[in-house]
């Protein structure tokens, strides 16, 4: 399987194009007060499906670090207790079962290599295989180094146990960088709702004070420079509150 491209479900379909045609029907409603904004914005349907595939795969893509991370630390055990490298994979199976579901990820590639061994394929082979497949940046560094290792006869033991190290800790600095920015992220995420807010709260309270933002020539390009800022400030906070590690 290819983890880099993500496959929406259906129930995820569903859910997001609702969403999309709320939050349409809400801009068209409160900028321009037209069904005509309303059937223009649509178009944006696949756009905005792009961009939730690549949040949902982001999202995949740290649930697969956190759970390699589990299978690599079970194996790292595994050798140390005596056991070979192939029978070290077969034991981190047995543990990950306990942890995880049948169907995840780690103990599905896990059960994969463990077969594989058993047709007479490498472990590192099968190691750069995953990272090729998994796209995610710490399993492919770990399959190079593995494979480095394996064919050039270094300390095994000593070199998974030192990059399974390094991957913790820079797992470890990313959940404490998103552990400060969780707060910052709704107060964003607030602000971004608040001009719709304000918007509702005006229509509502004062009947007809935006009249004259409506149906005219003048009043649509006002909201729609307004609409075009708003935009602009949203995506332009998401990208500062983005920090890659």
């Amino acid at each position: 399987m290819d983890y880099g491209v993500y496959q929406m479900t259906g129930r995820e379909r569903i859910r997001y194009l609702l969403f999309y045609l709320l939050l349409d029907g809400v801009i068209a409603y409160l900028f321009f007060r037209s069904w005509a904004a309303f059937l223009f914005l649509l178009p944006g349907i696949p756009v905005f499906f792009k961009d939730r595939k690549k949040a949902l795969a982001a999202g995949r893509a740290e649930d697969m670090q956190r759970q390699f991370l589990t299978g690599m630390q079970l194996v790292s055990t595994s050798l140390q207790a005596g056991y070979a490298i192939e029978n070290a994979f077969k034991e981190a199976v047995k543990e990950l079962n306990k942890i995880y579901e049948e169907e995840s990820f780690i103990v599905r590639e896990f059960q994969y290599i463990v077969n594989q061994i058993g047709l007479n394929r490498t472990v590192e082979s099968l190691l750069i295989e995953l990272g090729e497949r998994s796209h995610v940046e710490d399993i492919q560094n770990f399959a190079e180094i593995f494979y480095t290792a394996k064919r050039t006869g270094g300390d095994l033991m000593a070199i998974i146990h030192n990059t399974v190290s390094c991957i913790q800790q820079k797992q470890e600095t990313r959940q404490e960088i998103e552990t400060m920015l969780s707060g910052k992220r709704m107060e964003q995420a607030m602000m971004s709702v608040i001009p719709l807010f304000i918007l509702g709260y005006i229509d509502v309270t004062s009947p007809g004070f935006l009249d004259a933002m409506y149906h005219n020539t003048a009043g649509i390009v006002i909201m729609l420079i307004c609409l075009c800022v708003y935009l602009l400030a949203y995506f332009w906070g998401r990208k500062i509150m983005h920090i890659r590690v």
